[in-house]
Formats: structure tokens, C-alpha cells, sequence
């Protein structure tokens, strides 16, 4: 509610459409930051420090890279949109989807469901966590290392960029812009299993986990 020159000024419906957006967005990423501090704490705890690490200059700068491209745009969208008043600015509108097979209406009923889709997503990220455990790290192998077999990792190798993906695209579509899409080149570039393979503790073990489930992010695709 806005109040301009004494009188109350109610948001239009494209605004309540942001803030729900905003919101959600800004909740997931709550989630994400809050989960990640909390599992650490126990990694480094339970399995000790990181013992192997890239050597090579792409292998120390990916992933970095792969997590500032994933967390820069919901974070300029939050931004951005709040200190305009619920409204995208000129430069985000640029970048919108086209509106050529949608009618308004449908729109907006895809960029809220999508914003519902992502609160549904967070329970599938929560068992990612769960099952992963003390396995945890952003790139490198703990001193006590194993390979997580359960969960969504019986499934494919790597939920956790399954999530991103999906994540990727729900925001594309909440935003209603091309903004988030570029991550997705490089979440199919930020695979490391050549670092797993280092490990000798969990090398063979690797193996026939690959063979056992030959996805390593879509079930029967890739």
C-alpha cells in the first residue's frame, strides 16, 4: 500500500504479481544459504576437512563462477524490482520472454505457478541435503570420504545440479526473462568427476556406482 499526498494508493495487480515473485525467490535463496551453513558445519565436523582439490586453473575458477551465475540474478531481481516498487525497470524489461503465444492471463498463471513449483522444489533440494550428509562440499573430497548411493543420488549422479536446473528454469519463468538462462551452459560445463576419480579412498567404488546409474543429471537423457 503506497500513500501519495494523503491518499492510499492500493499496488495493481502486475505489482502483487513481483512481490510474489520477489518473495519467493527471496525465500528459496533463504533456504539454500541457510541449509548449506548448516550442513557445512557438520561436514567439516563429521568428515573432516577438504583434502583434494582442482589443480587445474578451469577446475579452480568454475565453480565460483557457476555460483555467482546462479545466485547474481534472483539477486539483482530482489534488488531491483523492491527499490522500484514491485515494477521490472526499463533495462529488465529488455530481456523479458516473448509474450507472442501467451495471452496475459496466462502469464501471470504461469509465472505463479511456477513461484508455487519452487516451494515444492525445496523439499526435493531438503532430501538432496538429507542424504548427502556430512558429504558435503562446494568442489574437493573430505578426509573421510564415501560415495552417497540413496536418495535422489540412486536416481542420478548429481541432483544437486538437477535442482539447479530446475531452479533455473522456474526462475526464468517467475522473472519472465532470459536473465537465468545462461547458467544453464554453465552448470553442463561445472562437472568435476575427474576429481572423484582422484580420490583412491572412493575411486572404485565411483566406478561401479557409474555403472549402476549412468545418469548424471536426467534420468535416460544426460
Amino acid at each position: 500500500m503506497y500513500y501519495l499526498a494523503g491518499l492510499t494508493t492500493l499496488p495493481s495487480a502486475a505489482q502483487i504479481v513481483e512481490g510474489l515473485v520477489v518473495f519467493t525467490t527471496f525465500r528459496h535463496l533463504q533456504r539454500i544459504l541457510s541449509g548449506m551453513r548448516a550442513i557445512a558445519s557438520v561436514a567439516n565436523a563429521e568428515a573432516g576437512s577438504i583434502r583434494i582439490t582442482p589443480t587445474s586453473f578451469i577446475g579452480k575458477i568454475i565453480t565460483p563462477i557457476h555460483g555467482l551465475s546462479y545466485f547474481i540474478p534472483p539477486a539483482t531481481y530482489i534488488l531491483c524490482v523492491t527499490f522500484n516498487r514491485f515494477v521490472q525497470p526499463a533495462w529488465m524489461l529488455r530481456m523479458s520472454l516473448p509474450d507472442t503465444y501467451f495471452t496475459h492471463e496466462k502469464k501471470v498463471g504461469l509465472r505463479v505457478a511456477a513461484c508455487a513449483v519452487t516451494f515444492l522444489l525445496r523439499r526435493f533440494s531438503g532430501r538432496i541435503f538429507k542424504h548427502l550428509g556430512n558429504q558435503w562440499h562446494a568442489i574437493g573430497r573430505r578426509e573421510k570420504s564415501r560415495v552417497v548411493q540413496t536418495g535422489p543420488y540412486a536416481v542420478v549422479r548429481h541432483p544437486m545440479y538437477t535442482s539447479v536446473l530446475i531452479q533455473g528454469l522456474l526462475f526464468t519463468i517467475m522473472s519472465w526473462s532470459y536473465a537465468s538462462l545462461w547458467d544453464f551452459g554453465l552448470t553442463a560445463f561445472c562437472f568435476q568427476e575427474d576429481l572423484i576419480m582422484q580420490d583412491p579412498g572412493v575411486a572404485a567404488e565411483y566406478r561401479a556406482y557409474m555403472q549402476r546409474v549412468p545418469a548424471r543429471v536426467i534420468p535416460f537423457i544426460w
